[in-house]
């Protein structure tokens, strides 16, 4: 009989293992030497250590999930307990089973970790779900449909959470994408009848435009075009494939109409050049009359001087403001001394104005006599105060003296 330290062989050939509940046999090994067979099943030993041992290495490096790790050590376990192998099978047991402890823990480890990715996937969508109802309400046409894409994006690239709460934010989120779609669908419906009105609408007013290109009645054209402009811009938008050329033809006619009456003004200011000379040496005139010393000699001057600016005609348009301004100047001068003049010889101030005078007379000549009766009776106070009232009185009579002199 051939031994080992984990196995023997019988003579007969009977290879045996031995473990914790004693030796068992492994097998028969009839065509070899006892140390062949014994080297034979150390072999399916060292098999099954290597086994363990990768299987040690991936539970610990977390590379399995915990179910099948689970699985993977107890279908190891089963072929360990009824290996045909010589060696420390007990061991080997005892490896795998210390396994199950990390498996737990790792088991744990990922269901927490489920569990706070679930939670933050929860918050996330209740975020998209927020925003998208908030878009819903809004009128931001331009932005918020590229938006709501990424928001859907964005949950799509989220995991699921429980079904239920799931479902309901989804609902939510989908409802709120149906609404803004249908509001924005209503917008631009909204926006595309306006701007076919519009279209009608500016359509005529480049008609309008385009008949009145060739008037030479200046003034009154130049309002109806005016007119026209103001209607184009209530008008609106219309249609961007004919807004362009509308305009286009709108303002060219325009253009056409102010750029000949351009000509023609340019042409007026040349021929009115020579007016511009004469009143201005008819200003020179009038305003060597300010300032005024003889308000009749000058108001005689100004009228014969109007006569003749009226009658010399127009002159260009940037001299007309300057011209008339200087002019009004002059008449303003000579009747703002017409009114003085008035204002100091009006008989109903100048007769109030003696009255006050007399009025003021007569009081002081009271309070002089009341004066004198108080210093012969020696009354001091009485005194102080009478004379305080004659000085008041005798400023104001010196100032309604000099206003009667005014009107004199």
């Amino acid at each position: 009989m051939t031994t080992s330290e984990w196995g023997r062989v019988a003579e007969d050939g009977t290879v045996y293992v031995r473990t914790a509940d004693g030796e068992r046999p492994v097998g028969q090994y009839p065509e070899g030497s006892p140390e062949e067979a014994l080297a034979f099943y150390a072999k399916r030993y060292d098999e099954l250590a290597g086994s363990v041992h990768l299987l040690e290495q991936r539970v610990n490096a977390a590379v399995v999930s915990p179910d099948e790790a689970t699985e993977s050590v107890r279908s190891l376990r089963a072929q360990v307990v009824d290996a045909s192998a010589v060696g420390d099978l007990t061991s080997l047991v005892g490896r795998l089973d210390s396994l199950l402890p990390v498996i737990s823990q790792q088991r744990q480890a990922r269901r927490a970790e489920r569990a706070e990715k679930a939670a933050a996937a929860k918050e996330s969508k209740e975020r998209l779900v927020a925003e998208a109802e908030k878009l819903a309400e809004s009128n931001d046409w331009r932005n918020g449909a590229n938006r709501l894409r990424q928001l859907l994006d964005d949950w799509k690239a989220l995991p699921r959470i429980d079904r239920s709460a799931d479902d309901q934010l989804w609902h939510r989120f989908s409802t709120a994408r149906t609404s803004y779609t249908r509001r924005r669908k209503a917008h631009f419906a909204e926006q595309n009848e306006k701007r076919e009105g519009a279209r009608v609408v500016k359509q005529r007013l480049v008609k309008e435009a385009e008949a009145l290109v060739n008037s030479r009645e200046w003034g009154p054209t130049t309002g109806a075009y005016r007119d026209l402009m103001r209607q184009w811009k209530a008008a609106g938008p219309a249609p961007r494939d004919v807004e362009d050329e509308l305009w286009k033809r709108f303002r060219g006619a325009q253009d056409t109409f102010f750029g000949a009456r351009d000509e023609a003004m340019a042409a007026q200011d040349s021929e009115f050049a020579a007016n511009a000379e004469a009143k201005e040496k008819l200003l020179a005139e009038a305003e060597a009359l300010v300032p005024v010393t003889d308000v009749d000699a000058a108001k005689r001057a100004v009228r014969d001087i109007s006569e003749r600016w009226d009658a010399i005609g127009k002159v260009p348009r940037d001299q007309i403001r300057p011209l008339e301004d200087r002019m009004r100047a002059v008449e303003q001068a000579i009747r703002g001394i017409e009114e003085e003049k008035w204002r100091r010889t009006d008989p109903e101030k100048s007769a109030r104005a003696d009255d006050m005078v007399a009025k003021l007379q007569e009081a002081i000549g009271k309070v002089e006599s009341d004066l004198e009766k108080a210093r012969t009776s020696g009354d001091e106070k009485r005194v102080t105060e009478l004379e305080e009232n004659l000085a008041s009185r005798r400023a104001f009579l010196e100032m309604a003296e000099q206003a009667s002199a005014d009107y004199s």
